[in-house]
């Protein structure tokens, strides 16, 4: 199985921001594992996957810490172009769950953000990938949502599943982002 990993991941970079793989192999083993379970077709949309995998949980570090006022908590990295102050991951929180977003070839070739970066696509129209890793969350406290600014570049069209909520749906969405943003922070190394 040919895995690719999506150019905004950074959780096996030594200064990742959010979630960070502790032991990338073991990490990988459990994606192929999940992989091979999971049924793109019937995804909200097809291709674009949502893959729990508790097998993965002791392979990463949490991606989030519960929210700090101190600021010498907080290290300011660059992600997709913005300057961001993120918690320090020795403020993580213990990691209660892991899931992985996974795109068949052709999903991540058609998601709007993708389309807009040519040498991205290239990159991996190039390859000869199945699927694309385009993020791992390690997760704790409460179901974790997108972020604002990832919720709003999505409902403005940065993702297809976005495309397709109805208005109490995206209410109830930035409901949810608001409140976890204003308790938790992404954590950065």
């Amino acid at each position: 199985m040919n895995i690719a990993i999506s150019n905004i991941v950074t959780a096996f970079d030594s200064r990742a921001i959010g979630t960070r793989a502790t032991d990338a192999l073991e990490f990988m083993k459990t994606l192929v594992e999940a992989i091979k379970v999971h049924d793109f077709s019937k995804d909200t949309v097809p291709g674009q996957g949502f893959l729990v995998i508790p097998e993965a949980v002791p392979f990463v570090s949490a991606g989030v810490g519960p929210r700090s006022e101190d600021p010498d908590d907080y290290v300011c990295r660059m992600h997709r172009g913005r300057v961001e102050a993120y918690l320090k991951r020795d403020k993580a929180a213990k990691v209660e769950g892991c899931a992985a977003v996974v795109y068949t070839r052709e999903a991540y070739l058609l998601d709007p953000d993708i389309k807009g970066e040519p040498e991205e696509a290239a990159r991996i129209e190039a390859s000869d990938c199945e699927y694309v890793l385009v993020a791992i969350l390690a997760f704790a406290g409460p179901k974790a949502v997108l972020p604002p600014h990832r919720l709003v570049a999505n409902l403005a069209g940065g993702n297809r599943e976005a495309q397709v909520w109805d208005a109490d749906k995206i209410r109830e969405v930035a409901r949810d982002s608001v409140a976890y943003d204003d308790a938790w922070a992404t954590v950065a190394d």
